[in-house]
């Protein structure tokens, strides 16, 4: 009987000790810290033997639009393919053509100067052209002047229709939300070249508006560019886009062009620039000025109402804080195509090409 009540005392307190505390692997440190009167927390601390070893850390995957994916990109370019003869200009050749990008292909439009090539060949000009909807762009219709002098000046010019503009294959998703265009540039590059009247050292490039924003964006990709001409670029970092730009000019948007909605989305799924200013700083160009691969000139009108003056102002001023040469002309009065100044916007331009590709 004795031992049936001793066993029995044994049950009891073996219920109560597991109903008080669970148990403890044995190797953990079970320790108390008093944190009032009533209350206990118990902390558990590894022993030495068993501390494990971390977890590997996956490398995060750069969002496609940040420039660190942008220049881990392939972008070989192609052969450019003629598709037939225009009208010749005043010293120059005139061609509709085709290249590759990501098996696209893109139409273009290619100058070529009169006689033979100087030794190396003829230095070459990547023509980015501003947002026009889609849909109604035509390669032979579109910045005819700006092409012409500076193809009169003794360049080759690649002016190029991004995917999705006139006949060029792929779909128009805007330049902003979507690297597309950027990677149609990047392969214009590659492609022109290739050219055997181009020298492959001598390649420049010039953007207006929309085209500012490439342009700008491929000379931190690219070293291939050696010098940039941009007139009333969209040039300013993403949070100053996202913030400070709200056009009040004649920009339509097209329904064609679907990248319209990058600022609400990554909104949402990064968080404003104040809560998250890696990401926004990794798509930005303007992080990595210290990389621009040749000088800037920058061009813009005082009463331009689709871009901010103040994009062109801010970037001179961030390019030369990284050394970087970036010259600066303001029009005073003038709009978005620098129409009234035209003349001599253009002079000055083609005087910055010579300076640094002839």
């Amino acid at each position: 009987m004795q031992n049936t009540k001793l066993a029995l005392i044994i049950t009891l307190c073996f219920i109560s000790a597991c109903g008080a505390n669970p148990a403890t692997p044995a190797n953990i440190i079970a320790t108390h810290t008093e944190t009032s009167a009533n209350t206990q927390t118990l902390t558990l601390t590894p022993t030495a033997a068993s501390t494990l070893a971390p977890l590997p850390t996956a490398t995060p995957i750069p969002h496609p639009m940040s420039i660190i994916a942008l220049r881990n990109g392939e972008y070989p370019g192609s052969e450019i393919t003629i598709v037939k003869e225009l009208e010749r200009g005043s010293n120059y050749k005139r061609y509709y053509v085709y290249y590759l990008s990501e098996g696209l292909k893109i139409y273009a439009l290619l100058t070529i100067p009169n006689g033979e090539p100087p030794a190396g060949g003829f230095p070459a000009i990547v023509f980015n052209h501003g947002y026009i909807p889609p849909d109604v762009y035509r390669t032979t219709e579109r910045y005819l002047a700006y092409v012409d002098e500076i193809a009169k000046a003794g360049y080759v010019v690649f002016r190029i229709d991004y995917r999705g503009h006139d006949a060029s294959e792929g779909e128009a998703t805007g330049a902003y939300g979507s690297p597309g265009y950027q990677i149609d540039v990047l392969n214009a590059v590659a492609s022109i070249k290739k050219l055997p009247e181009v020298n492959p050292e001598k390649i420049g490039m010039w953007g207006h508006s929309m085209g500012g924003y490439l342009t700008l964006r491929t000379m931190v990709i690219s070293k291939d560019v050696k010098v940039g001409v941009i007139w009333a670029g969209v040039v300013a970092s993403y949070p100053e886009m996202l913030y400070n730009w709200r056009r009040t000019g004649s920009f339509t948007p097209s329904p064609s062009s679907r990248g319209i909605g990058w600022r609400d989305a990554w909104l949402e799924q990064y968080g404003a620039p104040e809560q998250n200013p890696a990401f926004w700083d990794s798509i930005s160009a303007t992080s990595y000025l210290a990389d621009l691969s040749g000088p800037l000139q920058l061009h813009h009108g005082t009463e331009d109402e689709d871009v901010p003056l103040a994009f062109s102002i801010r970037l001179a001023e961030q390019a030369r804080g990284a050394g970087q040469i970036a010259d600066l002309y303001t029009y005073a009065g003038d709009n978005h195509n620098i129409s009234e100044n035209f003349n001599l916007a253009m002079q000055r331009t083609i005087d910055f090409f010579d300076a640094y590709l002839k």
